[in-house]
């Protein structure tokens, strides 16, 4: 990652529009192909899909969703994203999200012991 970029943790959710379909599953799909070929750290969840790395690349990894499901006959496609970044710590490669969780998480164990 060159020093000028960014790490990243982002939360998309792309949206194909005009498939004349309910269901964007496959649609989906493909972008998980080409999440899974950027050697992103990625977890799709119900509403989206969350993606980390440097900032070109998880930019550079939405553009490819968007090109693909294009390609796979989307004549539109939307895309709502949330980008973090932060300059205070190192984030772990990979470790973005799951850092955030688990912090979470671990102050609610800390409620519930002080509850027992």
């Amino acid at each position: 990652m060159p020093a000028s970029d960014l790490y990243a943790v982002a939360d998309f959710c792309l949206i194909p529009m005009g498939t004349g379909e309910s269901s964007v599953a496959e649609h989906i799909a493909e972008c998980q192909r080409i999440l899974e070929k950027s050697g992103l750290t990625f977890k799709m969840h119900g509403y989206g899909t969350n993606l980390e790395g440097p900032w070109s690349e998880v930019s550079k990894a939405i553009h490819d969703c968007h090109a693909a499901v294009h390609a796979k006959g989307a004549p539109r496609v939307a895309t709502d994203i949330r980008i973090g970044t932060r300059v205070d710590r190192d984030t772990p490669v990979g470790d973005g999200n799951n850092h955030k969780v688990k912090r979470v998480e671990e102050i609610l164990a800390r409620d519930r012991a002080a509850v027992s």
